[in-house]
């Protein structure tokens, strides 16, 4: 395992890059599927990860809690070919067993993670009305799995976004296993 903070690539103001992938429901999801909701959360996550596990609990009560409101989209780019616990098929029996409600899509090409600036499991981009990056960052202050959160930094930013208040750090980097691109030997 080897562990990562999150890389700044797009920026606060930068709109969020297209996709067009597959879900765990078997049907294709693009950004603009998500265009009524007043703002998008996107997770790069896998399921192997101990950092993505012990965000999962956390992940789905900001599902839950902003449903009607945002757009939340989880991503997996990792390569199934040396991980195969990130398989497609593993992905929907991990959404079943984590109660995971949300999109989850699959970046096979890893060419989403990359135009994103994605690096590390899991790392969260909070995009505002027009798709417009407002927070790249933490889903909370735990940072380590076996640590408990004495901060709820998503749900907070989410929260100033949809009430018209200033997010005062657009970049607060999330810490998790590195991505597993395809080019990466085991």
């Amino acid at each position: 395992m080897v562990l990562l903070k999150s890389e700044v690539v797009l920026k606060k103001g930068d709109k969020a890059p297209e996709f067009n992938l597959l879900g765990i429901d078997d049907k294709k999801h693009s950004l603009a599927e998500y265009n009524q909701k007043s703002a998008m959360l996107v997770i790069f996550m896998c399921n192997h990860c101990p950092y993505v596990q012990a965000k999962i609990d956390a992940m789905n009560e900001i599902y839950e809690k902003f449903r009607d409101k945002i757009a939340m989209i989880g991503i997996n780019s990792n390569d199934p070919t040396n991980y195969p616990d990130d398989s497609f098929d593993n992905m929907k029996k991990f959404a079943k067993e984590k109660g995971i409600k949300f999109p989850y899509l699959v970046d096979e090409s890893q060419e989403i993670a990359k135009k994103y600036g994605a690096v590390c499991t899991p790392d969260p981009f909070l995009f505002d009305k027009e798709r417009k990056l407002v927070f790249h960052g933490k889903i909370d202050n735990a940072l380590k799995p076996e640590d408990k959160p004495t901060e709820k930094t998503m749900i907070l930013n989410i929260e100033k976004l949809l009430s018209g208040n200033k997010i005062e750090k657009d970049f607060d980097p999330s810490m998790g296993c590195s991505i597993k691109w395809k080019s990466q030997q085991t």
